[in-house]
């Protein structure tokens, strides 16, 4: 799996952006929270049309402001196709309204070159990556297919790299740092 202090790899893949007509899909490229010197966090799930999956990428928008906030462009991503992220943002209420990208790593060339894909199906593990504006992977988690993450802490570890300061144990913004 690439991990802390590598570089996140170039990637320029197509995404569900929103449900209107003609304007579902678009190219998302790892240059583009490069180029807007921002921070990138990239979730990824195992599948489309599942249990636990829904459950992260709504909590992720329920917090898109706090990402805006702390200057960070959001992406969730599976194996799945673009028209499958379609066809399930279409039929579940959850999801209709997302405020980020859904990417379609269809080939899977993204997920062998992070090193997250699971043996035997070839779908990604529940992966997270915060990633600073110059494309350098700060901070990795890797949670088991059936263990839905904590956004609260996606927020929390993006919010001590952004101090550039050394953070203790449970540290949470506003605290002092060492």
């Amino acid at each position: 799996m690439l991990s802390i202090g590598k570089k996140f790899p170039n990637f320029k893949k197509k995404a569900i952006v929103s449900l209107e007509m003609g304007k579902e899909f678009a190219e998302v490229t790892s240059e583009d929270h490069r180029k807007n010197g921002q921070w990138l966090v990239m979730f990824w799930y195992p599948k489309d049309f599942t249990f636990v999956c829904p459950t992260e990428i709504i909590s992720f928008n329920d917090n898109y402001a706090e990402f805006s906030k702390r200057n960070t462009a959001l992406i969730g991503a599976s194996t799945d196709s673009e028209y499958v992220h379609l066809g399930w943002r279409q039929s579940h209420a959850g999801l209709k309204e997302l405020l980020f990208p859904l990417l379609a790593d269809t080939s899977k060339s993204l997920g062998k070159a992070l090193g997250i894909l699971e043996k035997s199906e070839k779908i990604a593990y529940r992966v997270t990556y915060i990633v600073d504006p110059k494309g350098i992977i700060r901070w990795v988690n890797a949670n088991d297919l059936a263990v839905g993450r904590n956004i609260e802490e996606v927020l929390r570890v993006l919010d001590a790299l952004q101090t550039g300061a050394l953070t203790p144990c449970n540290w949470k913004k506003g605290q002092q740092t060492l």
